[in-house]
């Protein structure tokens, strides 16, 4: 049941994407900017993960954990703001289906790496034949998009 939750969880931000990508687009048309549309949904973010935490009785940051974390743990806002800038540049220009292409050819080429290598914590999952051949269809259906 968890793996089908997850599957579901991953499914649903797969949609949220490329509709996210659109709103935004709209926005920065009417802001004159994707940095600025990128910035108003990256407020709006923080609100509302701000809303969930404290609806979810947590607290929002645990003093204890904060010197335990490695430099890098603090860096995956600087991934939020590059996927809502190009996402949000990108769709109105090439097309949301070209975009989610793409996107996801760089998450499979970087998700390779990632696990080849164990980086950042990730538990080791080699390069085998099947998920290379898995990896450069992908590739090439982000090409043919």
């Amino acid at each position: 049941m968890n793996n089908l939750w997850f599957s579901l969880a991953a499914i649903a931000a797969g949609v949220m994407l490329p509709l996210q990508a659109a709103m935004n687009a709209t926005l920065a048309k009417a802001l004159g900017s994707p940095i600025r549309a990128a910035a108003v949904s990256g407020c709006v973010v923080t609100l509302v993960l701000t809303l969930m935490t404290f609806i979810s009785g947590r607290t929002l940051i645990r003093s204890e954990t904060l010197s335990s974390l490695p430099w890098w743990a603090w860096c995956g806002g600087i991934c939020g703001a590059v996927v809502l800038c190009a996402t949000t540049a990108v769709t109105p220009r090439l097309g949301s289906a070209a975009m989610i292409a793409l996107v996801i050819a760089g998450q499979v080429l970087a998700s390779l790496a990632l696990d080849q290598f164990s980086l950042f914590g990730l538990v080791q999952h080699s390069l085998d034949l099947r998920r290379g051949i898995a990896a450069l269809l992908l590739i090439l259906a982000a090409w043919l998009m």
